[in-house]
């Protein structure tokens, strides 16, 4: 599908056939909100009551008149947010080899999962914010597994879970949905391979996967650790995935490389970003 935004809010209408349903909705901030804010507001116009629930410093979530927001304080600034953010963008621009490129990676993933790691931290800490998420009686729960916190909530709360996203680091939705990944016909990232590969080249594209072992832990184990003391019982990030509901893919087949999906994957591509037609 290249579905528009009407295509999404469709599918969460179905919360509720009778009767507008109360969706909680937990977002990851940058270009990541900028594309469910969209979805949020048309939801809004067909009745929903749509609560989101973001930190206090963050570079797009915003309050609106289409969503009720509950936030919550965290130990860093705005400006401090900014700063590292910016500083991680620009590493996507600059050139080298692939371990140079990596290493660059890995550091700038290391300080934007602080912050993600901190919010979290600070959110599952604040008794009167969930309190208040346990009195709601949410019909569902809204959430970008990018960062799961959102699924951590939705397990805490016993509700279904829908997961808008791009993708997930180190390649956690293949696992968590049993979607065949295969070496041999998916290029990795980083590897300039197509589907159309050598010998030689489907065993680079192999070894080129072998850092998604440790950037998984790396990425996700502060996560696992954070559920754990919230939840009271051994549980890892790759548990709470697995019982999302409904995974909405922003895929696009024109852009992606066609991959497996399972019945509960719907892609919908070319619902990115907010877009506002150009001048001439």
């Amino acid at each position: 599908l290249s579905a528009s935004p009407r295509v999404v809010v469709l599918l969460l209408s179905l919360l509720g056939l009778a009767a507008a349903g109360k969706l909680l909705v937990v977002p990851v901030d940058g270009s990541h909100w900028l594309s469910m804010r969209e979805v949020l507001d048309m939801l809004r116009q067909k009745g929903h009551e749509v609560v989101v629930v973001a930190p206090e410093a963050s570079l797009h979530i915003k309050p609106s008149k289409n969503f009720v927001m509950k936030m919550y304080s965290v130990p860093y600034t705005q400006e401090e947010m900014e700063k590292d953010f910016k500083a991680f963008f620009h590493i996507a621009f600059e050139e080298g080899s692939f371990f140079e490129r990596l290493f660059k990676l890995f550091e700038g993933m290391k300080t934007v999962t602080n912050f993600g790691v901190s919010s979290c931290e600070w959110l599952l800490q604040n008794k009167e914010l969930i309190g208040y998420l346990e009195e709601s009686k949410f019909d569902g729960i809204l959430t970008d597994p990018f960062i799961p916190c959102g699924a951590i909530l939705a397990e805490h709360l016993s509700l279904p879970s829908m997961y808008f996203l791009r993708g997930v680091p180190c390649g956690l939705d293949f696992e968590a949905t049993q979607c065949p990944n295969p070496p041999s016909y998916v290029p990795r990232v980083f590897t300039d391979l197509t589907d159309r590969m050598t010998f030689l080249q489907r065993v680079k594209n192999l070894l080129f996967g072998i850092p998604n072992v440790f950037l998984c832990d790396f990425a996700f184990q502060p996560y696992s650790k954070l559920a754990s003391e919230f939840l009271q019982r051994e549980v890892t990030v790759l548990d709470l995935l697995r019982k999302g509901s409904v995974w909405l893919m922003r895929l696009e087949f024109v852009l992606d490389y066609p991959r497996p999906l399972m019945p509960n994957i719907i892609p919908i591509g070319g619902v990115n970003c907010a877009h506002k037609e150009l001048p001439q």
